[in-house]
């Protein structure tokens, strides 16, 4: 629980409001601290440029989701506001998107992304890659004017221990917290000069294009693939257009399993296609002991310089996963990964947009984390196949369907262990494995150098704010 003393005069500076969330966020002390700076200051409506003058969110409305490309359009919500990987979103019917309703929800390289609803000021900047999705209502854009400032010194702002209070402090809402663009239209923004605000525009900058080179070799590393065994990875308008699921007939050579979903023929089919090329189970190519859970444990909360972050399954596909702090002696060793790991979220619903047998690879300073037991760990044998190429696969729609038709469970669902192990892979001749997997280790370095680089122009900005007041 948080108790703060405050000054009487400052429930007048916040229209008496009684309510705690703008005396505690810290946004008071961020606008006392910014007046207190010497620099030149403009309110945020007046830096901006575009639709409802560049600071917008969108209109309730239906969504109406289609499988196939074709009539759709990704589309981004709060919810995957943080994603790294962009290759699962939803597609949102391209004929509601392109109506004059809808139509400037578009995102464009540049602008400011901002939870407003849920989870109120999660941030990202948009990137080229990001060029054509949609966005739903509860995502605000804010569009920097580029005669008046920088999109990236804006966003780095923003961002800032200075700017996120700020942001939501006008939170509003009991059960579900919402932010309007009205809320943060006079959100003062310090101008710091412009050789300073330039090289904090670099940096994001840079930042978005390395970003932007991950997602594009990710999905390279799958094509390549599927195509050195002569196949190709499926779609899901693929998947659903294929036949029933209903009125078949098979032959259980076991009694591990008695749910239809577990035999169904396009199930089987995928997997046959797999086996038709050069292939290996899944077994053959993981460490022995490995492709199970992690363990339960107490959880016990601890400050940063004496615990862990504990990832969860919603946190890990973050462009930077942050998680509970946690004590580590009340944790047992399989918390932590080796680096080149791939962790499938193993369980949840079958909902399309679920994240439930969604994978990421452990890399870089994911590598320092401990992950929840909700995770199977799949740990490649570098003399049969290197990880990098087994993440490459382990992340295609194809793996994604075998995983999921492979479920057991009621409400919530989970990868059946007998099963698993007997999933092929494809296989390709030693020297693509090798390219592959070096494909995707570059990917990652790329993803967490573009970490670094956002960080770095974040603590400038606040840096020089500090050092100004």
């Amino acid at each position: 629980m948080k108790v703060k003393v405050i000054q009487s005069t400052w429930l007048g500076q916040e229209g008496r409001r009684l309510d705690c969330s703008p005396y505690l966020s810290g946004a008071i002390e961020a606008k006392v601290l910014l007046e207190k700076l010497s620099v030149e200051k403009h309110p945020l409506h007046q830096l901006t440029k575009g639709y409802k003058g560049g600071i917008y969110n969108g209109p309730q409305f239906v969504r109406n989701y289609v499988n196939d490309s074709a009539y759709g359009v990704p589309f981004f919500t709060s919810g995957s506001i943080m994603y790294a990987d962009l290759s699962y979103m939803r597609l949102l019917r391209k004929k509601d998107a392109e109506s004059s309703k809808l139509n400037y929800l578009r995102l464009s390289p540049g602008m400011t992304l901002i939870s407003s609803s849920g989870t109120i000021g999660r941030m990202t900047y948009a990137r080229s890659d990001m060029d054509g999705l949609w966005s739903s209502q509860d995502v605000m854009k804010v569009v920097a004017d580029p005669d008046k400032i920088l999109s990236g010194y804006l966003y780095a702002y923003l961002r800032t221990h200075y700017g996120v209070p700020l942001v939501t402090s006008g939170t509003y809402g009991a059960v579900i917290e919402h932010i309007e663009p009205l809320h943060i239209a006079k959100l003062p923004v310090p101008r710091l000069g412009n050789t300073f605000e330039e090289q904090v525009h670099q940096k994001v900058i840079e930042a978005a294009q390395l970003r932007t080179g991950y997602q594009i070799q990710v999905q390279q590393a799958t094509q390549q693939l599927f195509a050195a065994v002569g196949l190709a990875d499926i779609t899901g308008s693929e998947w659903h257009s294929a036949e029933s699921d209903l009125a078949f007939t098979t032959t259980i050579k076991s009694a591990s399993s008695l749910r239809a979903v577990n035999f169904r023929p396009k199930f089987q089919n995928l997997c046959e296609s797999i086996k038709a090329a050069p292939h290996k189970l899944l077994r053959e190519i993981c460490v022995p002991g490995t492709l199970k859970r992690g363990g339960r444990y107490k959880r016990v909360d601890a400050e940063p310089e004496y615990g862990c972050q504990l990832i969860g399954q919603k946190e890990i596909f973050w462009q930077q996963p942050e998680g509970r702090w946690v004590a580590e002696f009340a944790l047992g060793k399989d918390v932590f990964v080796d680096p080149g790991t791939t962790l499938i979220a193993a369980t949840g619903t079958l909902g399309e947009s679920e994240l439930y047998c969604r994978a990421e690879f452990i890399w870089g300073p994911m590598a320092e984390m401990a992950y929840s037991e909700l995770f199977v760990r799949v740990v490649a044998n570098n003399a049969v196949m290197p990880k990098g190429c087994l993440y490459a696969f382990m992340r295609s729609e194809t793996a994604f369907r075998m995983f999921r038709s492979i479920s057991f469970g009621s409400k919530l669902q989970y990868l059946h262990p007998v099963f698993l192990p007997h999933l092929p892979v494809p296989y390709p001749d030693p020297h693509t494995q090798q390219a592959i997997h070096e494909l995707v280790i570059d990917a990652y370095e790329k993803r967490h150098r573009s970490n670094v680089l956002e960080n770095e122009a974040v603590a400038m900005v606040e840096r020089a704010i500090l050092e100004g007041v």
